[in-house]
Parts: structure tokens; C-alpha cells; sequence
């Protein structure tokens, strides 16, 4: 992507070469590199420097919020078809809650580039996680409006969609409902869960459970919980179920 002109006779200054290693670090180069600097000022940085043109992200951030909504939204929405809205509706949630987004962010290294007021420098702003969760949304609001959605699903593909893709959130979603209403739709057969082993003392348990279709295995799954383990052999099922329709 080309890089934003500068006047090549004015050297940078100590936060322009911030801005400029973050872009490198990202791969993301904005045409409008205000809005990047934008998306990273935080309120106290403004009341500070009152006699200055300075605007703080918290408008970036509202609009980063409804990008981040509607992209995982569309995400979810075509990698789960047999999800039922709330359980969409708790997933979505999951991957764009608080804690989810300071993850991305400190992956990012965010907490760095924040234009913080010296008050909120000394009490640790930096790191604190709604000052954190915050950036991020701002940082997608600031890159929709330079780019679009051609900048933003590449950036979500890297840093977030992979997550959910890995199981990072399983903990939300009910596999055993999904793989029930895919056999109910598809073949009307019987499901069977059966736990086959249960080891490890008492305080630290194992279970390992496997999941048949009219008597044909289809998964196995090893949880610390019976639960969990029937939901990952369900997970495993629906993967070899759906890999069968290809």
C-alpha cells in the first residue's frame, strides 16, 4: 500500500516516528495518518492541552464498536449456520467483551502509543483495560473511515477471526445443540454420548467421552468436566458430519 506523502525536508518528531513504527509493525500505512493519532488521544491528553486542536477518540470508538459488530456478526453468522441467534448473540458477545479487546490491543502493543494526560500517566492509564478496550474500537473506527471494509476484514482475519477459529470462545457455544439440530434435519438418527474413561485424582479429574450416530463413533472429546468433554466430541462430530456434505 503506498505510503502517505511527507515533506521529506521536515524531520519527524518523537511521536510521528511512533505513528510511523506502529504502521510498520501492522503492515497498515494511513492515508490520513490524523486519524490514526485520532483514534489514540485520550480524553485527560485533551483537557490538557486545551489551547490546541486536539480531539479525543471517544467518537472513533463509537463507531469502531458498530464496525467490530457487524464484521464478527457477519463472521459468526456464515462459519455457524445451524447456531440459533442467542447462541450467536453470546458468542458475538465474547469476542468483542472487554477483556477480548484489551487482549488484541496488549497484543498490539496499543497501551504504548496512547496520548495520555500526565494525571492519568502517573495512576497507570496506560494500562488499564477500559483505556485499553477503548483504543481498539477507536483504532477500527479510524480504519474504516480511511479505508473501509477493504482494510478492516484483512485486519479482523489476522488478529481476531483466527481466534474463534482456534476455539478461543467454545466456552460460549453448545455444540451438542448443533450437532442434535443437524441430525434432525439431515438423518433423524439416534445420538449417543458415552463416557469411555475417567482418570486423575479427585481434585484434578479427566473425562474422555465419545459420541456415536446410530451406533457409528463420530467423535471423542477430553474435558476436566463430563460436560465439557461431550461438547468437544460433539465439536469434533459436526466437523466430520459437515466434512461428509462437501
Amino acid at each position: 500500500m503506498k505510503k502517505p506523502h511527507r515533506d521529506s525536508k521536515r524531520p519527524l518528531t518523537k511521536r510521528e516516528q511512533q505513528f510511523q513504527q506502529l504502521q510498520e509493525n501492522l503492515g497498515i500505512h494511513f492515508h490520513d495518518e490524523n486519524l490514526l493519532k485520532h483514534a489514540f488521544t485520550h480524553s485527560s491528553y485533551v483537557n490538557e492541552h486545551r489551547k490546541k486542536p486536539y480531539e479525543d477518540n471517544e467518537r472513533l470508538e463509537f463507531l469502531g464498536d458498530a464496525v467490530l459488530e457487524l464484521t464478527v456478526s457477519h463472521y459468526l453468522f456464515k462459519k455457524y449456520p445451524l447456531m440459533s441467534e442467542g447462541d450467536l448473540t453470546k458468542l458475538r458477545a465474547a469476542v468483542v467483551c472487554e477483556p477480548s479487546l484489551v487482549t488484541f490491543a496488549n497484543e498490539l502493543n496499543f497501551g504504548k502509543y496512547v496520548l495520555l494526560g500526565k494525571g492519568e500517566e502517573m495512576t497507570g492509564g496506560r494500562m488499564r483495560p477500559a483505556l485499553l478496550a477503548d483504543v481498539f474500537e477507536a483504532f477500527m473506527g479510524a480504519l474504516f473511515l480511511d479505508q473501509g471494509m477493504d482494510a478492516v476484514l484483512p485486519f479482523l482475519e489476522k488478529m481476531v477471526f483466527p481466534r474463534i477459529d482456534s476455539g478461543a470462545f467454545s466456552h460460549m457455544m453448545d455444540y451438542k445443540s448443533q450437532l442434535q439440530e443437524l441430525v434432525q434435519r439431515e438423518t433423524k438418527g439416534l445420538i449417543e454420548y458415552k463416557i469411555l474413561q475417567e482418570k486423575g485424582p479427585a481434585h484434578s479429574k479427566e473425562f474422555v467421552s465419545q459420541v456415536s450416530l446410530n451406533g457409528e463413533v463420530l467423535g471423542s472429546g477430553q474435558g476436566k468436566s463430563k460436560k465439557e468433554a461431550e461438547q468437544l466430541a460433539a465439536q469434533m462430530a459436526l466437523t466430520a458430519l459437515k466434512q461428509q456434505t462437501e
